[in-house]
């Protein structure tokens, strides 16, 4: 594949676009040990501790650097070189979860050591997930980014089922195996990533010389400007905080259940089934429901919780949320698709780091809320505080101006064109 930009060449299916494929392979494999080592850290602590609170603890070490260090790693993306900046957190995380699982291995691994290891993978994520987005948006033509990002989603999807249920047969042969396939994943991924001949980036006529604020506040004006972009934003803040929530639950009532480790990661495993069956169904969807009925309809799928509320079953839990996983693909995948490709190649860090920052800044704290329920209430009464919040979410979705007024397809079409 040659240089120039993704624009000027002839459009080929994504398939056969050869960088494209292998930043998918490389990213499903290391994204497949991330979801093992995911799952294993929960698991690592309830051994060690017995604590859902410390628990959550750890999910959100890992989960916080996104709020942290989403917004710098933006500006990272677009002044330094992409490419390397992966890379290097590749390297990081091989060695962090190297050493992870050496000290489980050996029967030293601390609670501390736990949560500094999930931090630095955490961290080290960020730059690498900023980074990416400009490299698809190189790599990619303009009118297939749509198509790019469903395909991304599916591939979460995929490596969704795939990585719970492994993390959680791993942990049950060995405490360390989690995580030292994580790292032998990441180092997989830094190859595949010294294979691309694509730059990821555009050439840059003039070095950005402002300071790191002023460029944070262009990617935030940029996004503030587009009111669509900016409500999605803010309504996926409770989103993901419900989210983050809702998975500690579902491990909580599971291991409350008596089901075993390996059934938990199976457990965890078939909700991205849904997410799967979603991802392929979702190009349909784009084709034919509008913006707005997307993201209204995708918020009130939430209510299939009250199934759990009403008989406490961790496979109740797991079906009545079905709906809304097999939903939320052609959510991210509409939302996003349309976001990087009206985007300048040269504020993409930025501007992305600004969405996903207010998107994802309530994450890491879904965890810690629903550890300290869960140790003072029982599995039900959490699972009723949730289903509350995502009850408010929907309301607010539903009477928002700038969501009622949503791009249409036609709309997200012309702009990646």
């Amino acid at each position: 594949m040659d240089g120039r930009p993704a624009a000027e060449r002839e459009l080929v299916p994504l398939r056969r676009n050869r960088d494209f494929v292998l930043l998918q392979i490389g990213q499903a494999l290391s994204t497949v040990g991330s979801e093992a080592s995911g799952i294993a850290y929960t698991l690592l602590v309830l051994a060690l501790t017995g604590s859902p609170a410390k628990a959550g603890l750890a999910a959100f070490a890992r989960l916080v650097p996104y709020a942290l260090f989403a917004l710098p790693a933006g500006v990272a993306s677009d002044r330094f070189n992409r490419k390397w900046l992966m890379i290097w957190a590749d390297v990081v995380r091989v060695v962090a979860l190297g050493s992870l699982g050496v000290s489980a291995a050996t029967g030293h691994v601390t609670f501390p050591q736990i949560l500094i290891v999930a931090f630095i993978e955490g961290t080290m994520f960020v730059i690498f997930n900023i980074a990416e987005i400009g490299a698809v948006r190189s790599v990619v033509p303009a009118p297939q980014l749509q198509r790019a990002f469903a395909t991304e989603q599916a591939r979460m999807s995929s490596v969704y089922l795939a990585g719970p249920s492994l993390g959680g047969a791993l942990f049950g042969l060995a405490r360390s195996l989690p995580f030292l396939v994580d790292a032998v994943s990441y180092a997989f991924s830094t190859g595949t990533l010294l294979a691309m001949r694509t730059p990821f980036q555009e050439e840059r006529e003039t070095r950005e010389t402002a300071g790191i604020w002023t460029q944070i506040k262009e990617g935030l004006a940029w996004l503030w400007g587009h009111a669509f972009l900016r409500t999605c934003a803010l309504l996926f803040v409770g989103g993901n905080f419900l989210f983050g929530a809702l998975e500690l639950v579902l491990i909580v009532a599971a291991k409350r259940q008596g089901v075993s480790s390996a059934a938990i990661g199976a457990l965890v495993a078939v909700t991205g089934a849904f997410s799967l069956l979603g991802s392929i169904a979702a190009p349909r969807f784009l084709r034919l429901l509008p913006m707005r009925a997307v993201l209204v309809l995708s918020a009130w799928l939430a209510l299939g919780i009250v199934a759990f509320v009403i008989e406490p079953n961790v496979f109740v839990l797991v079906a009545g949320t079905a709906p809304l996983i097999f939903f939320n693909p052609t959510v991210n995948a509409m939302v996003i698709g349309y976001r990087v490709a009206i985007v300048p190649d040269r504020l993409q860090g930025r501007v992305n780091s600004v969405a996903r920052s207010l998107a994802l800044l309530a994450f890491p704290l879904g965890p810690v809320v629903a550890g300290l329920l869960l140790a003072s209430y029982s599995v039900r009464t959490t699972a009723a505080f949730v289903l509350g919040g995502f009850v408010i979410l929907a309301v607010a979705t539903t009477v928002n101006r700038s969501i009622r007024g949503a791009p249409s397809f036609e709309e997200v079409t012309a702009a990646a064109s």
